[in-house]
């Protein structure tokens, strides 16, 4: 069984083999080289994309899903690919293309709707984290019931990151807790559903 972090394959094998997230990275890295135009009708359709509360509240609902796939920084694109170029193709692989698809945008969705919910009117977030915490919750799931295989070091490895990853959101200002901790629900519950055979 090969690592969840050995990442072995060509671009070509990469992109073959695991061709949801090679998509979802496509489109973190797109997006975001796309807003970084100055052109004001560009900006402006990037704070209309944004998960702003208030105008959720008043019917903009597609920010909810728009918000998944921006960054509002280089260092957020960066974590955020790389986790999802790390972590994401052993679900992939289990879970089937489409599921795969499906839990991972139901898990930031999800992660949306309760930040929406706890948080004020004024408040506006960014990112593919809620969404990627859904993995982490599913790993967790797989790892408590034994349902598929991974190393001692592998289920150290996700239990510290994980760890890792919450305890940074209350150490650090700006980043939606909400998200996370409502994404790694989300994750593990779903995981339930779409595990599934």
């Amino acid at each position: 069984m090969v690592a969840i972090f050995v990442r072995t394959e060509s671009f070509r094998e990469f992109r073959t083999y695991y061709p949801i997230t090679f998509l979802l990275l496509c489109i973190h890295i797109l997006l975001w080289a796309l807003f970084l135009i100055p052109a004001q009708p560009i900006q402006s359709l990037f704070y209309n994309f944004v998960g702003y509360n208030g105008a959720i509240g008043q019917g903009e609902y597609w920010r909810l899903a728009t918000s998944m796939f921006l960054h509002n920084s280089f260092a957020h694109l960066l974590f955020n690919s790389f986790s999802l170029f790390l972590f994401a193709p052993r679900l992939e692989r289990e879970l089937s293309r489409y599921k795969f698809l499906g839990f991972y945008i139901a898990c930031g969705l999800l992660a949306n709707v309760l930040t929406f919910i706890i948080q004020p009117a004024y408040y506006s977030h960014v990112g593919a984290s809620g969404a990627i915490f859904g993995i982490f919750g599913a790993y967790i799931y797989f790892i408590r019931n034994k349902t598929i295989y991974f190393t001692k070091s592998d289920q150290q490895i996700v239990i510290v990151l994980l760890i890792i990853g919450l305890l940074s959101g209350f150490l650090n200002s700006g980043v939606n807790n909400v998200a996370h901790i409502g994404g790694f629900i989300s994750g593990y519950l779903l995981t339930i559903l779409f595990a599934r055979k």
